[in-house]
């Protein structure tokens, strides 16, 4: 099976897709969107053509059984093309934009596609089309609980101060880093705030294993999958109820969701006082990268399979 993975920039959980469905002994050939990206600026108008011209030349000359179109900025992309059946991944950042247009944008690509897929309870409540519920995976053998000790002195991290880590890139305004640094001033625990960004993806279980308490103060989230790195860790997740954080952290010792800064103050204290460990891990339990390897093989296959069907009738989610 040949597929074309349509996406506007890569992720590392969707790199980790491709891995799955490689090791399935499918296909994938990567089409990004020219041009630059970073942080909140985006490409140009002539970038999104450039990639119209790409997306038709590469279906005319090769030989894909399916477009899968991962993001719902590019869904239009997939569909203009009129030879091959579409599966469409919308992300969260697309379906639950403040964006108005972004918003139509993947309600229409997930009406008009052969199959849609949505990663998460909280995005399945908000499409009505029908549509496939099968959430991004985790990479456990990647993510794993190390010695804290062991971890900081990898990172050369000389401090026995617990450690609140926020993982973004403080100037991105979404983050909202000036919330999270006034938590943790206002916490009652000694507690050290801590950031990283722009290093390898490899690396972050060591940062986060140095750590005592994952902080995320978004405004808004498609996920995030740190959340769920952080659960395979069995480091506490203190954050802001956006995404799939809920979902992902319910029941959870030390780990705590809310919009009001008392509850997540004392969501700091409680997991820095309870030494700094949840039970994460057993939460993310068929969650792995294989299993969504396996799910989007399956779907691949139901939609190769169909006769004539061009997308799916409105209706209820299936979880594959």
């Amino acid at each position: 099976m040949n597929v074309l993975q349509l996406v506007t920039s890569s992720r590392p959980f969707f790199d980790q897709q491709v891995s799955a469905l490689e090791a399935r002994g499918i296909d994938c050939t990567v089409l990004e969107v020219p041009g630059e990206h970073s942080g909140d600026s985006g490409r140009t108008p002539a970038d999104y053509a450039r990639y119209y011209s790409n997306v038709l030349s590469m279906v005319r000359s090769s030989s894909y059984d399916l477009v899968h179109a991962n993001y719902g900025l590019v869904a239009p992309f997939a569909l203009a093309q009129p030879t091959r059946p579409v599966v469409l991944t919308l992300w969260g950042t697309d379906l639950m934009s403040d964006r108005t247009w972004l918003r139509s944008c993947s309600r229409y690509g997930a009406r008009r596609a052969d199959a849609a897929v949505v990663p998460s309870r909280v995005m399945s409540r908000d499409l009505e089309t029908e549509h496939e519920l099968i959430p991004f995976g985790v990479d456990t053998d990647l993510f794993r609980p190390l010695s804290r000790a062991g971890a900081r002195e990898y990172l050369g991290w000389e401090t026995d101060r617990p450690i609140a880590l926020f993982p973004y890139d403080q100037t991105r305004s979404v983050k909202d880093y000036p919330r999270a640094r006034r938590l943790v001033q206002q916490a009652d625990v000694d507690l050290e705030l801590r950031t990283v960004s722009g290093v390898d993806h490899d690396e972050i279980p060591y940062y986060m294993n140095a750590s005592d308490v994952l902080l995320v103060t978004s405004k808004r989230e498609s996920g995030p999958m740190v959340v769920k790195e952080a659960a395979a860790c069995n480091l506490p997740v203190v954050s802001t109820d956006v995404g799939f954080v809920r979902e992902t952290i319910r029941g959870l010792t030390n780990c705590t969701v809310s919009d009001n800064d008392g509850a997540l103050i004392g969501g700091l204290e409680r997991a820095i006082e309870d030494g700094g460990r949840s039970d994460g891990r057993e939460s993310i339990d068929g969650l792995s990268v294989d299993t969504l390897g396996e799910r989007l093989h399956g779907l691949y296959r139901q939609v190769l399979d169909r006769d004539g069907g061009t997308s799916y009738p409105t209706g209820v989610s299936h979880e594959v």
